[in-house]
């Protein structure tokens, strides 16, 4: 068993991502940015859309749904407590629940902040995580809806996560992501190095993702929240990760 991921640019720096399970080539959309783009995956790839699996509400990732669901009849998948947000949905879950592509099975995670009801979708065979807005390379989403302490509850769910896991976000922000990251730890030798592979990637036109979760424990400020060095950063006392993160978002919310 195995999953292929694909991945191209949808809008303007929306990833799309299709999920192919090898084993009886059911195809997912993660999310639904732009039904053109997919479309145009699936035709470059001969694969047939079976399921579109929602994180959240926004509209940047949930356009696509209508046209999609017509063309190829797909099953829509999203979080039960964004369900009056998103139209469409067949199926409702919630964090905690699985996920069934063929033979490959997806752990649903909460992870609230960005949205109230946010997910992101695990499959631990084959160890990649879909993580949208919740967590970015070297970043996270802005917090329009929840709270710090959930957040980062949710974040630290993913920190849990195996390190050799691949991490497949929602935008690529990375090459921004990075400039804020070291003006609050820039004495990390990893981010330092993280930040130069990302300008060269950028350069040449390529993507930042998939990124292993490994890296973005050593170089993601936000997934660093209880470390000590980020504590004196944000000018805070160590051993309270919530306040340590909010000052983070608070401070790359005003970063420029």
């Amino acid at each position: 068993m195995s999953l292929v991921i694909d991945v191209f640019m949808c809008r303007e720096d929306n990833f799309g991502f299709l999920a192919y399970d090898s084993d009886t080539g059911r195809t997912a959309a993660i999310d639904a940015p732009e039904a053109d783009m997919v479309g145009r995956a699936l035709e470059r790839r001969g694969w047939t859309l079976s399921d579109i699996l929602i994180t959240h509400h926004h509209h940047d990732h949930v356009e696509g749904i209508p046209e999609l669901v017509e063309v190829y009849g797909a099953k829509v998948t999203g979080p039960r407590a964004e369900a009056d947000k998103i139209e469409g949905l067949d199926v409702l879950v919630d964090p905690g629940d699985t996920v069934e592509l063929g033979a490959t099975t997806f752990n649903v995670l909460g992870t609230p902040g960005h949205t109230l009801g946010h997910i992101a979708y695990h499959d631990p065979v084959g160890r990649h995580v879909f993580t949208a807005d919740a967590l970015f390379s070297l970043g996270v989403g802005r917090m329009f809806e929840g709270t710090p302490g959930p957040m980062w509850e949710g974040l630290l769910g993913l920190r849990a996560l195996p390190d050799e896991t691949l991490v497949y976000c929602g935008h690529e922000y990375t090459a921004a992501n990075a400039r804020f990251a070291l003006s609050v730890d820039l004495d990390n030798p990893a981010l330092r190095l993280r930040a130069a592979e990302v300008q060269k990637m950028r350069d040449a036109g390529r993507l930042t993702i998939p990124v292993s979760l490994g890296m973005e424990k050593r170089t993601n400020p936000f997934l660093r929240a209880d470390a000590p060095e980020l504590a004196k950063a944000m000018g805070l006392p160590p051993g309270d990760p919530v306040a340590v993160f909010a000052a983070l978002r608070k401070a790359k919310d005003n970063f420029s």
